[in-house]
């Protein structure tokens, strides 16, 4: 078997060889990716809603408030001379 260079097939350029065709398989996947990516950020933002929009602080939040004022006061300020 031998294969010879001489085809009859058309000859694109580079850019032309290189671009992709538009079907309707690549809307169907770039809608139905929308949708998905839709629904994933409804349903998480309709399980952790009520969580974010609370106002009292979480458990975690009151700890890290508690712990700020467990630190010992600063020591008294002691002037600086002037040169």
């Amino acid at each position: 078997m031998t294969f010879s260079r001489d085809s009859q097939r058309p000859t694109l350029n580079a850019t032309r060889a290189r671009q992709g065709r538009w079907g309707r398989h690549v809307f169907w996947v770039l809608v139905f990716g929308t949708l998905l990516a839709a629904l994933g950020l409804f349903a998480a933002w309709t399980w952790r809603g009520p969580e974010l929009a609370a106002t009292e602080p979480t458990k975690l939040e009151a700890q890290q408030q508690a712990q700020t004022f467990d630190t010992p006061e600063p020591p008294p300020a002691t002037p600086q001379k002037k040169p």
